[in-house]
């Protein structure tokens, strides 16, 4: 797999900053963590891109640990940083600063603003200060300390560096203009006290710079070029300019802003990474379920699997959040040819072969590579009578399209012999607890005697032979796309499924595997042993399985069939057709059968959905049921062969567990308002789930769509309240932010206000 090679706004930007000597042909960058927290995969962009544009045009990147709030900042974070950095692959060399190394020339900076009037300590109280600062659209009030002579303000400013003052008392502001649109500019405090020891300074100060005002000057007297950073900073940047020219520095650097990676699944502020950490819902930073660097690092994420994610993401401004289907996808690729091939059983049932010799051990050839993998190697694996098999890989009564084994049916046993299930031994309780089997000796290697044809292959080990194994099945942290959203507690939104954690029966020649060492269990996924493992009792941390949704969804959209509606969906098993031969979505176009001719006649379906009703009686006969009471035809068959075919095969399922009036019901409340078309979604997810009809989800859930107008107006303020560098670049003419504005308010909604309501106030209330 090649890394992407990356090209961008910023490069460009970068490029003709070269090509006019602009710097004088010097390019630097730095990466400013606050070390208050781990970092997670949004750093990893920042960081790649920091390093990255250094390494490609012959220039330095800083490691730099913006420390400015003692109450919060610790060694542990600093070494994590710089352990995490490295271990993406960069190296800063004897480029590694800390904003507290300049805490003695950011004071003279302070008081030097102060004797050029451009600051002043204020007394106001936090709360006041918020009161005078005003509101977007009108005018701030001044401070009535604004106009303190330079004298009194020099005389407070040293006597709170003294320690004269409680926290709270007082602030240093910077003298602007209480009038400007710009919230960021309306008198900003740039200094504040607080008695509390740093972990690198100690107790020799108890005033501390706020960020706005110690980042631009650190990267003033770094000699930053290239002050890189994402889009919530860009209200910021008038601020960043002001700071650096007030003080009269004679470095000035330029900041630019980019969107920020937002992933589906997956919250990524340190306030609630903190949360999750402190409150006991993870194990600590390192949890394979944080989307932190070193958790990622402990499931068994590599470094070139995320810079290449971070190269496929890309450099943008508009807001968007990437699916992280494609951050799993990234990394199967990457995995694929560096995991050598095991098995491994996770949920054991006992297999005895009637027939084996009795006491008979048998080695067989595994291979550790497949045949497009240019490696070699390979292990013996030991066949006996009496073996273990998953029992997801048995049915009593199967379906038409399992392959795999059921009384009288015979499957192929990997690298072993064709086997035939001849009697199911039950336990008192009527569960399956042992299945006897008879092998042919002529198929040893799996080859299947002439004239007959075995569909199924599965994965076993032998019973005496096989090593116990702790198993951790990771899965995604969240059970929502978005968490937090609607002013839901995003701590409520955690996946109980999150973790599983399983004894599982594995083959021997894994006795020897060491922390670190990766794996795929055949069928099963990719594997890394964890740290926790002791010599003999190796743990495994599932870093993502087999299924890989996100390929074929792009092989699917390039053949015109669309990728599916939710990744959720699409990460699940696809195997199962939904009660028959669905033909394949990223198929050529094929000859319509009779029946699809007659549904594109009668209800002016297209080709690709007449086909995929046709092919399945199932789906057909939802179709039929829903448009005989009343629903449209069009409206119910792009729900089926998109929302509800996705979740059939997602979830392993031959028929919804509803039936076609659940589905004219669910278009029902589409088509009075009382549902949007992302609500609706959400809805048919809780049908699957077995909820109840739509009505009841929805009175239950209360996801009634928003089409009250003063409801919609105040979410709207709301967010224009939150986003003012969003609405300043709209009023300067970037007419793309209304897309995200709209996203912003949707999301704060819940995805309960009606879009078109939402678009139109928002466009009055931009356009005021």
């Amino acid at each position: 797999m090649g890394e992407t090679k990356p090209s961008d706004f910023i490069r460009d930007k970068v490029s003709a900053d070269l090509a006019a000597n602009k710097y004088g042909g010097r390019v630097a960058t730095r990466f400013p963590p606050e070390p208050n927290g781990y970092l997670h995969i949004g750093h990893a962009k920042s960081i790649c891109l920091n390093f990255g544009v250094a390494q490609e045009f012959g220039g330095v990147c800083h490691l730099r640990m913006d420390d400015t709030n003692p109450t919060t900042e610790d060694p542990e974070y600093v070494e994590a940083i710089q352990r995490d950095v490295r271990w993406l692959g960069f190296e800063w060399g004897e480029n590694m600063f800390y904003a507290s190394d300049y805490y003695e020339r950011l004071y003279e900076l302070g008081e030097k603003l102060i004797r050029l009037g451009r600051a002043y300590v204020c007394d106001l109280s936090e709360e006041q200060m918020a009161e005078y600062r005003g509101i977007v659209g009108q005018p701030g009030k001044e401070s009535p300390y604004r106009d303190r002579s330079v004298e009194e303000n020099l005389d407070r400013f040293r006597r709170m560096r003294k320690g004269e003052f409680p926290e709270g008392a007082c602030v240093l502001r910077a003298k602007i203009d209480m009038t400007s649109p710009n919230m960021k500019m309306r008198d900003p405090p740039i200094y504040r006290i607080k008695h509390a020891h740093h972990y690198r300074t100690g107790d020799s100060w108890c005033i501390y710079p706020l960020y706005d005002f110690a980042h631009c000057l650190s990267d003033s007297m770094e000699r930053i070029t290239h002050s890189i950073c994402t889009l919530e900073f860009e209200s910021a940047r008038e601020l960043y300019d002001w700071v650096v020219q007030a003080t009269e520095m004679p470095w000035v650097p330029k900041q630019t802003e980019f969107a920020r990676l937002n992933l589906t699944y997956t919250v990524m502020s340190k306030r609630k990474l903190l949360q999750l950490v402190g409150e006991g819902h993870v194990r600590g930073w390192d949890d394979p379920r944080m989307p932190t660097l070193a958790g990622m690092r402990r499931r068994g994420y590599t470094p070139e699997a995320i810079r290449d994610f971070c190269g496929r993401v890309g450099v943008a401004r508009n807001i968007s959040t990437v699916d992280v289907a494609l951050l799993e996808h990234t990394v199967r690729e990457d995995l694929n040819p560096r995991s050598p091939r095991v098995l491994a059983v996770l949920h054991p049932l006992k297999v005895t072969i009637a027939n084996w010799p009795d006491g008979e051990v048998e080695e067989l050839d595994g291979p550790y590579w497949p045949h497009d993998i240019p490696k070699e190697g390979s292990r013996k694996i030991p066949f006996s009578g009496e073996l273990y098999i998953d029992r997801d890989d048995f049915m009593e009564e199967p379906p038409k399209d399992f392959y795999r084994l059921a009384p009288g049916r015979s499957v192929r046993l990997r690298h072993g012999y064709i086997v035939t299930c001849t009697e199911v031994i039950k336990d008192a309780a009527g569960q399956v607890k042992e299945l006897i089997c008879s092998y042919d000796p002529a198929t040893r290697g799996g080859v299947a005697p002439k004239g007959t044809k075995i569909d199924g292959t599965i994965h076993w080990v032998s019973a005496a032979h096989a090593l116990d194994a702790e198993v951790r099945l990771y899965d995604r942290l969240f059970s929502t796309e978005f968490p937090g959203g609607a002013g839901v507690d995003f701590k409520e939104e955690l996946n109980p499924a999150s973790l599983t954690v399983v004894t599982a029966k594995v083959e021997p020649s894994l006795k020897s595997a060491a922390a670190g060492d990766r794996f795929q269990f055949e069928r099963l996924g990719f594997f890394l042993v964890d740290s926790d493992s002791k010599p003999g009792a190796p743990v495994f941390n599932r870093t993502v399985s087999l299924k890989d949704s996100w390929a074929k969804a792009v092989e699917a959209k390039a053949a015109g069939a669309g990728a599916p509606k939710k990744e959720a969906r699409a990460a699940s098993p696809s195997a199962a057709k939904a009660g028959g031969a669905a033909p394949a979505r990223a198929e050529a176009k094929v000859t319509l059968s009779e029946g699809a001719k007659a549904l594109v006649e009668a209800h002016a379906l297209t080709e690709d959905e007449a086909s995929t009703l046709d092919a399945s009686p199932v789906l057909r006969g939802i179709f039929d049921a829903a448009i005989g009471k009343g629903a449209k035809a069009k409206a119910v068959a792009s729900l089926l062969t998109n929302d509800v075919l996705g979740e059939l095969r997602g979830r392993d399922l031959e028929r919804p567990p509803f039936e076609g009036d659940a589905v004219a019901e669910l278009l029902a409340l589409v088509q009075d308002g009382t549902l949007s078309t992302k609500l609706a979604k959400d809805v048919l997810v809780a049908m699957f789930d077995g909820e109840g009809s739509p009505r009841v989800i929805v009175e239950r859930r209360g996801m009634r769509q928003i089409g009250d107008r003063g409801q919609v107006e105040s979410a709207v303020e709301a967010v224009l309240a939150q986003n003012a560098d969003a609405v300043g670049r709209y009023r300067a003419g970037n007419a793309n932010v209304l897309g995200a504005l709209v996203g912003l308010t949707m999301k704060a909604t819940g995805g309960r206000a009606n879009p078109k309501l939402v678009t139109e106030i928002l466009k009055q209330k931009l356009s005021a």
